[in-house]
């Protein structure tokens, strides 16, 4: 990963990816849907590349037409009947209208804790919070380590498993559910020594005395504050958008958009670059670094 906003301050980090969530998840707007689920496809291609542009085309793209079908299937609130069902339910605009919102939304969601993921690290998390919630930030980033941890290791006992015959693709029914039985006992083993092993080290390093200190490298400069106002400052607009009614948008009984304004299209403006402040910093960066390659 080569990200110039993950080099960022942790507290820039959290605070940018608290906003985005948080407008992600109450904005139902068509507008800021659209623009926080493009802005979430695009940051999360230049954070992993091909690897998360094929992710989001095989898995989160049908992800997001399965959910907009389904919600009208379900849901036949609404005025506008456009057909019935064999069943004699009635299909409406407005619950259409409302599932693909609905997806939308899930799906950004699930696009920017994706890229939450690969920035803020759990050392990070724990700088933030450590001092303040230590026992939760400490359960908080084990579990964010364990996943994948557990993960890897449970694939490099069934290999060694599948080495010698004994994995869950070879003999019978009855013989691989034995193989899968022996595979979780030795996961579970392992898992159990391992927490033993991290509780001896974390008694060893003292964690939990009084005093005890922790080893920090991020310091807070004067790039990091120009990015957190610019953040704080954006975020200020589009509360001050949802605040004035511009956010929202009303599906039942019938569709009803905010009238469009000239303070729209600056609150579209706001959100647009509060959405993309990591791809604006990467472009940027990028362009420093083309231009000092080419003076040189």
């Amino acid at each position: 990963m080569n990200d110039a906003f993950s080099t960022f301050h942790p507290i820039v980090n959290f605070t940018w990816f608290a906003a985005v969530l948080i407008f992600s998840m109450f904005l139902m707007h068509p507008v800021f849907l659209t623009i926080s689920l493009v802005s979430g496809f695009c940051y999360s291609i230049v954070l992993n590349g091909r690897k998360s542009l094929r992710f989001n085309l095989l898995h989160l793209l049908p992800l997001l037409l399965f959910m907009a079908l389904l919600n009208p299937s379900f849901n036949h609130a609404g005025n506008t009947i456009l057909f019935y069902l064999p069943s004699g339910n009635p299909i409406t605009l407005e619950s259409i209208l409302y599932g693909v919102s609905a997806a939308a939304m899930f799906v950004s969601v699930i696009l920017w804790f994706s890229c939450y993921n690969t920035i803020m690290s759990s050392d990070k998390f724990i700088y933030l919070f450590g001092r303040i919630l230590p026992s939760f930030s400490l359960i908080f980033s084990m579990v964010l380590r364990f996943v994948p941890r557990y993960k890897a290791q449970i694939k490099a006992i069934s290999n060694a498993q599948k080495c010698i015959g004994r994995d869950i693709s070879s003999g019978t029914i009855i013989q691989r559910v034995k193989n899968g039985i022996r595979i979780l006992s030795i996961m579970t083993t392992w898992a159990l020594e391992s927490a033993v092993e991290t509780a001896d080290s974390m008694k060893s390093r003292g964690y939990g005395l009084p005093g005890r200190t922790s080893f920090s490298i991020y310091r807070f400069d004067g790039r990091d504050g120009t990015a957190l106002t610019s953040i704080l400052i954006l975020t200020v607009f589009v509360l001050s958008g949802t605040f004035s009614g511009q956010t929202t948008m009303r599906f039942f009984p019938s569709v009803k958009i905010p009238e469009t304004t000239s303070f729209s299209f600056i609150l579209y403006a706001a959100y647009l670059g509060l959405c993309l402040i990591p791809v604006i910093i990467d472009a940027w960066e990028e362009f420093k670094w083309n231009s000092i390659r080419s003076k040189t």
